[in-house]
């Protein structure tokens, strides 16, 4: 028996003292990481949420098995953000769907969420009317056409059932209560509300395909809502690391009962991990930031400035001098006298390997991790 089939569904319960602990752990890191972009100015927070949304969109879909192109999503997001960065690229439309869902998700988090609402992101993730080589039901709650919705393993004749979700005349109604459940809020914590209702929509499993990645959406709208637009950590990220386990709790908390504490107290560690994680991935905006603090009184050009924001981006290979007159438009004359400028400052300095030309690279302050 499953939990949809339980009396009393859908009124999930859980031990407040289980999980106060990773709660507080939870919304304090939170805090603190939010709190630490939010210093930052106008130009870093855009950068970091970039680079956040596009290791969320990548992600999500490597979770169902789907590899997307990095730079078609990292352009995708910087062009429907306005964002003027270099190197943007056309996008498939597999791509722009799922950007469109993710940002519509964190960017439009205030608005409600309803049935229209859900079948749009739905006919944005499958433009085609197909899942791989199968033609589903797109923009609309599955029929059961072809059996009930389970999710599967195993050779055929040995399959094992890891999951049935409710009978399809039933997603309807369900459907109806989880969004009146989610729009009308209430004082459950902004990171619980997230996790009740990821495992909720998943649970309900209302459409043919798609129900992983719409429900991390709905997971994110629901924080968007309390942190707003702007996301400094990737959940999507933590879950594809810990994808086994993820797969394993939501399977065991929908064999159990109404007491989702375990799932809770999942979601929660993972979500803190999440935030831990979200240092390294936005290391070098972080630095970046400190840099430009340490030498907000420096008399740096422009075309310094563009060549040692590239630096922390993640410069490709050696920096020389040509390739920095290529990178800031300059003579080579030029190049060679912005770059001993900064040598001689202590900002960037030589590198030991000799050879026909020679290379730089930034000098890390004690106050700037590497």
């Amino acid at each position: 028996m499953y939990i949809w089939d339980l009396q009393g569904w859908p009124k999930l319960t859980w031990d407040q003292s289980v999980i106060s602990k990773p709660l507080a752990t939870a919304r304090h890191d939170q805090g603190l990481l939010i709190g630490q972009m939010r210093s930052l100015g106008f130009g870093l927070q855009a950068e970091a949420t970039l680079k956040t949304l596009t290791e969320e969109v990548v992600k999500t879909s490597e979770i169902e098995g789907e590899k997307l192109n990095r730079d078609q999503v990292r352009s995708s997001i910087a062009r429907r953000l306005g964002m003027d960065v270099a190197g943007l690229v056309p996008a498939d439309r597999d791509v722009e769907g799922i950007v469109e869902v993710m940002l519509d998700a964190t960017r439009n988090a205030s608005q409600q969420l309803t049935r229209a609402r859900l079948f749009g992101w739905h006919a944005a993730l499958f433009p085609t009317g197909r899942s791989g080589m199968h033609r589903i039901t797109v923009g609309g709650w599955r029929t059961d056409s072809a059996g009930p919705m389970q999710v599967v393993s195993g050779a055929i004749g040995r399959e094992q059932v890891h999951f049935a979700a409710p009978p399809a005349e039933r997603v309807d109604i369900e459907m109806a209560r989880f969004l009146t459940w989610f729009n009308a809020g209430d004082d459950t914590d902004p990171v619980l509300r997230s996790a009740i209702a990821h495992l909720w929509f998943v649970t309900i499993h209302p459409f043919d395909d798609g129900n992983g990645r719409i429900a991390r959406a709905v997971a994110d709208m629901a924080l968007a809502r309390f942190e707003g637009p702007q996301r400094f950590y990737s959940m999507s990220s933590q879950i594809r690391r810990e994808r086994n386990g993820y797969y394993d709790i939501l399977e065991s908390a929908q064999k159990a009962t109404l007491d989702v504490t375990s799932w809770l107290t999942w979601f929660l560690d993972a979500f803190t991990r999440a935030i831990a994680n979200a240092t390294t991935m936005l290391g070098g905006t972080l630095r970046k930031a400190r840099f430009w603090e340490q030498h907000s009184t420096d008399a740096i050009n422009e075309r310094q400035r563009k060549v040692i924001n590239r630096l922390f981006d993640g410069f490709e290979g050696k920096l020389t001098t040509s390739k920095w007159a290529a990178i800031s438009k300059s003579s080579q004359d030029t190049a060679y006298r912005d770059i001993l400028d900064l040598v001689e400052r202590g900002i960037l300095k030589r590198d030991p390997a000799g050879g026909r030309s020679a290379s730089y690279s930034l000098v890390d302050s004690p106050n700037q991790p590497s």
